[in-house]
């Protein structure tokens, strides 16, 4: 799931790997193409509203939206 491009939300992508969900499976779950989802974690384009409670529904109830899509400067990583 989780390969060099995808760097732009580090926390949600950490908590996906705990789930293990892979792309394909968390894009079903939420309704999007797997293409449209690797879009959205590179940064490229903006998750919805609606798609952004789903994930975090699936994914890490616990945790606040703004913690678990908080951006990752992706200049500063290696």
């Amino acid at each position: 799931m989780v390969n060099g491009d995808d760097k732009m939300y580090r926390e949600l992508l950490g908590e996906i790997v705990k789930k293990g969900l892979n792309r394909k499976k968390l894009a079903e779950k939420i309704g999007v193409s797997e293409k449209t989802l690797r879009n959205k974690l590179n940064g490229k384009t903006d998750f919805t509203w609606s798609e952004v409670k789903k994930i975090r529904d699936i994914v890490a109830p616990e945790y606040t939206l703004e913690k678990l899509f908080e951006k990752s400067d992706t200049k500063n990583l290696n």
